[in-house]
């Protein structure tokens, strides 16, 4: 092999700290070692994989393409590495979930400290991430199931819809809209309105329902994440549209969420992998999880004081 493993994590470390006595503190080596272990990884692959200027290092495009292939192989290392420690340690173990940023403060913080207090065994590694990240990082094995605010149509996963949520007006503490016992979206239609940009989903599906209500839709901010829609409503930019899960999880008491009358509905999914073979830790969590949308009882929207 011209590509030892030892090389790979090498390289891999000069290309994140970006110098080779920043790689030699992470991995705990000589900077004299670190360097001649890149010499020699050039030499034998027969590849310029750093321009030295100054006593800089500065990636090659051909580094920049290697390191892309080196990253994705040592994410499936430490995953194997994972999996080993799970073997080892029986009924205890690591659980990784990925979750839209949405869901994160509120349901799924829930129901992962119910999963804990249940699974005391077992960690829990969790992160946000976005949609179009989302069939990456379960294909890609980087989480053992991910929990989307939108469905996500692709081939390659098991998408199971597992409660319902709405889209919520947000207004500041006392506003005119507060008045009403749902808001339409021509009345909503007449304030400067916050919402999320058309060329993402939540964009999408307000843009829609504006359009079958028959109401012109006159952003006056667009936005890419709800909890950014909620702070500018405090800040007095506007009324903004939302996902109840975020303007339930920010808790904040100076902002009122008032119900639509045009139902804008989502439907939070649970994506897995088709070629995941149950080795995870993933059906506990999923029983819990749909355990605590269950007892929540979401899709039923009311105005807050």
């Amino acid at each position: 092999m011209k590509f030892s493993l030892r090389q790979m994590e090498v390289f891999r470390a000069v290309m994140l700290t970006g110098s080779i006595r920043a790689a030699a503190q992470l991995l705990f080596a000589s900077q004299p070692a670190v360097s001649r272990i890149i010499a020699h990884t050039e030499q034998t692959l027969g590849l310029m994989l750093f321009n030295r200027v100054k006593g800089k290092l500065t990636p090659t495009p051909e580094g920049e393409a290697l390191f892309r292939e080196v990253d994705e192989f040592y994410q499936q290392a430490v995953k194997v590495d994972e999996f080993a420690r799970a073997l080892a340690l029986g009924p205890s173990g690591t659980l990784r979930i990925a979750a839209s940023p949405s869901l994160s403060r509120g349901l799924m913080s829930r129901a992962i400290a119910q999963f804990v207090q249940r699974y005391p065994g077992i960690h829990v590694n969790f992160r946000t991430t976005l949609l179009n990240s989302m069939p990456q990082e379960v294909l890609s094995n980087r989480v053992d199931l991910a929990v989307s605010v939108h469905p996500i149509d692709h081939p390659n996963l098991r998408v199971e819809p597992f409660t319902r949520g709405r889209m919520v007006c947000v207004v500041p503490l006392g506003h005119e809209l507060a008045q009403l016992a749902t808001v339409p979206l021509a009345e909503l239609a007449r304030y400067p309105v916050i919402s999320h940009d058309a060329g993402i989903p939540f964009g999408r599906l307000v843009a829609a329902a504006f359009e079958r209500a028959g109401v012109e839709l006159k952003t006056r901010i667009n936005i890419h994440q709800s909890d950014m829609a909620c702070s500018l409503a405090r800040s007095g930019a506007g009324v903004a549209i939302v996902d109840e899960f975020t303007a339930e999880g920010m808790g904040w008491t100076d902002l009122q969420t008032l119900p639509l009358a045009d139902e804008i509905v989502l439907e939070p999914s649970i994506v897995r992998s088709v070629f995941d073979h149950g080795r995870t830790h993933a059906g506990k969590f999923i029983e819990v999880l749909k355990q605590q949308a269950a007892r929540e009882g979401h899709g039923q929207t009311s105005a807050q004081p």
